[in-house]
């Protein structure tokens, strides 16, 4: 599976106090870049997972397919009762876009945990809410993910169903959950 999917994984930039002369933070000790070049367009995010489950800090990738790049990573952290064992969320992924368009610069931030923040943030499909935090907006991401889902089951079953009273039910019910939806989303 790996060989047909990655054609070379480079450790890019390790961004650290050190590095970057930004203080660690509990959370985010330092930050790791890895450059992928990718022999189909797609990732599975099981070989992702390998990746964060073998290294100890955040991991951000830049995919290389074709002549365009795309970020991905996923947000982690160490967990609550054990500070070694990491806990990794679903993945974020940017737009593709041409390898030769200039990098920007890295964010403004205090320390490295403001800097993941403003990192990650970009990748995520929703605009943040005033004084959400950052795992505030992932749990957020995730509720809008498990409710679309509920809308897309929703509207399969509103299509197959034949009887009248139970078609009208069924669209309340995808009413509420649409707008439940939206409240999420804005």
């Amino acid at each position: 599976m790996v060989r047909r999917e990655i054609e070379q994984i480079v450790w890019q930039y390790k961004l650290a106090p050190e590095t970057v002369n930004l203080p660690a933070t509990r959370l985010v000790p330092e930050i790791q870049i890895f450059s992928i070049a990718l022999r189909v367009p797609t990732i599975t995010q099981e070989l992702l997972r390998c990746i964060d489950a073998a290294i100890k800090y955040p991991v951000i990738y830049e995919l290389n397919f074709a002549g365009k790049t795309q970020i991905m990573a996923a947000h982690k952290r160490p967990g609550e009762t054990d500070a070694n064992r990491w806990l990794i969320g679903e993945y974020f992924a940017g737009d593709w876009r041409a390898v030769d368009v200039p990098r920007s610069s890295l964010p403004m931030a205090l320390d490295l945990g403001g800097l993941y923040a403003k990192l990650l943030q970009p990748l995520i499909p929703l605009a943040t809410r005033p004084g959400e935090s950052l795992a505030e907006l992932v749990q957020r991401a995730g509720l809008v993910r498990a409710k679309q889902q509920e809308v897309g089951r929703a509207s399969s079953h509103l299509a197959a169903e034949k009887h009248y009273k139970r078609k009208v039910e069924i669209n309340r019910q995808l009413r509420q959950l649409t707008n439940e939806l939206e409240a999420l989303c804005h």
